[in-house]
């Protein structure tokens, strides 16, 4: 990779890193040339991505945090600048979502997914922002977004409007602080093979009618998704902000096949 999608010189903040697609972007964005911070949960799990990550030769740092620990924000990342010098790529992909009929939902559950995919994400760009804006220099974020900003499956209420809510979001951050040359964009993965998706791969009727579903007949995997983002993070992405960027085998442009 040479040019401008070269990220040498740059550090990327992935939440949600260790596994899955974060840790497939983290994994593009080092091998693009950034060193990389990553943020999730568990200890063992940042331990074993940062023993992999640390393989392309770039210095990978590691904290353990809960993003759904809202008020802890700030303090979290003003760490990581202070043990970096400055975040230059932010990616925010932690999440979660509680499954079920929307007149059985308690507020619990509304606020549990809320608070962590939409709050935790606008606290943590506005960390990012205040920083970039104080030391005058640009920025990326990449937002993750979802097939469920635009479409629905039943018994995903929250989930879908908190990834309904990203992708405007990310079109009124990137408006507010254009000025400040920060863009902000996101990705849109379709379905992802993913340990966290293997119920479904592994379901032999949902994954044959996905392959009929999706224009190009097979799953997206973290790779996938991992070169998206170093698109959207270097500086070939430049003039693109407030963009959603559908990673998704062409499955939200079709109705299906007409073979039949």
């Amino acid at each position: 990779m040479t040019g401008k999608f070269r990220l040498d010189d740059n550090i990327a903040l992935v939440t949600g890193g260790s596994k899955g697609i974060g840790f497939g972007i983290a994994r593009a964005l080092a091998e693009a040339g950034a060193d990389v911070v990553l943020v999730a949960r568990t200890d063992t799990d940042l331990a074993n991505a940062r023993g992999e990550l640390s393989q392309t030769g770039r210095r990978i740092r590691t904290y353990s945090f809960d993003m759904s620990g809202v008020e802890k924000i700030y303090e979290m990342f003003a760490a990581i600048v202070k043990d970096t010098g400055g975040v230059d790529i932010l990616v925010n992909n932690a999440g979660a979502t509680r499954r079920g009929p929307a007149e059985a939902l308690t507020s619990e559950d509304w606020n549990f997914v809320i608070n962590l995919n939409m709050t935790a994400v606008f606290t943590l760009c506005q960390a990012f922002a205040k920083e970039r804006i104080q030391s005058g220099k640009k920025g990326k974020i990449v937002n993750i977004a979802s097939l469920m900003s635009e479409q629905v499956r039943e018994d995903n209420a929250p989930y879908a409007a908190s990834k309904g809510g990203i992708r405007q979001l990310t079109k009124a951050l990137a408006v507010d602080w254009a000025k400040y040359q920060i863009n902000v964009n996101a990705i849109g993965p379709g379905f992802i093979q993913t340990d966290l998706t293997r119920p479904l791969w592994e379901n032999e009727e949902f994954n044959k009618w996905l392959k009929w579903k999706t224009p190009w007949g097979r799953w997206g995997s973290p790779e996938d998704l991992g070169n998206a983002a170093v698109y959207l993070a270097s500086s070939a992405s430049d003039f693109v902000t407030g963009h959603v960027l559908y990673v998704d085998g062409g499955l939200l442009s079709t109705l299906g096949p007409s073979s039949w």
